[in-house]
């Protein structure tokens, strides 16, 4: 069963928000700006699967338009970038009104932990780096936004920058998945290895810079 016909029998089926494929079966191109925009302007929505859901619209563009499921490129290139660039600048704000408020009384291990890592971003990189590399990374990307905006950072520096790192990302993702289906032959048969290869590699940046943490920390302690 081809990629395209996977997600057209995935419509009637109650919708999995952890899984691309669902959620773009489900709901279609407006999906994709939906799902970004909560998953970096909503810290509710760190759960969500950005990376794959990007690259797994990649795919379904390059498929034939007379199959199920199919997705015309510039509208998928369209929806991710407004939900992207839109999601991140409204946890900016949010932050600068609400957020310290809302950090401070999550239960979320992983909230918590993912504030922690993008405030070290932060302060490792600088606001433009940081910004821009937080993209990449799951969690982090949903915490920054809101914590640049509870640290002040510049309005236009952070305008800036996402927006360059959002485009990075969205596109980027997107023509990845897009080239891979048009120049592979049943690319789809292979989704499931290739969805799980793109979230060990994202969370790869996450490992290392955890390691890098508590070593920090135990030479810190030992000195």
């Amino acid at each position: 069963m081809t990629l395209a016909h996977q997600a057209a029998s995935q419509v009637h089926l109650a919708v999995n928000l952890l899984d691309a494929q669902s959620l773009l079966a489900a709901f279609g191109t407006l999906g994709i700006a939906v799902v970004l925009f909560a998953e970096t302007g909503l810290l509710i929505g760190f759960f969500l699967p950005g990376d794959s859901l990007l690259f797994t619209a990649g795919l379904l563009c390059a498929g034939s338009a007379t199959q199920p499921g199919h997705l015309s490129l510039p509208w998928v290139l369209v929806a991710a970038a407004t939900g992207a660039l839109a999601g991140a600048q409204t946890g900016y704000l949010l932050g600068r009104k609400a957020g310290p408020a809302f950090l401070a009384r999550t239960k979320s291990r992983k909230l918590r932990e993912g504030a922690d890592r993008a405030g070290d971003i932060l302060h490792r990189y600088g606001h433009a780096k940081a910004i821009v590399l937080a993209r990449f990374l799951p969690i982090v990307r949903t915490v920054l936004n809101p914590l640049a905006g509870i640290l002040a950072v510049p309005a236009r520096t952070f305008a800036l920058w996402q927006t360059l790192g959002g485009l990075l990302w969205t596109v980027g993702l997107v023509l990845a998945g897009y080239g891979l289906g048009a120049s592979v032959p049943n690319v789809d048969r292979y989704l499931l290895p290739i969805i799980a290869v793109i979230v060990v590699v994202s969370l790869v940046p996450i490992g290392l810079e955890l390691i890098r943490s508590r070593q920090t920390r135990q030479t810190g302690n030992s000195a």
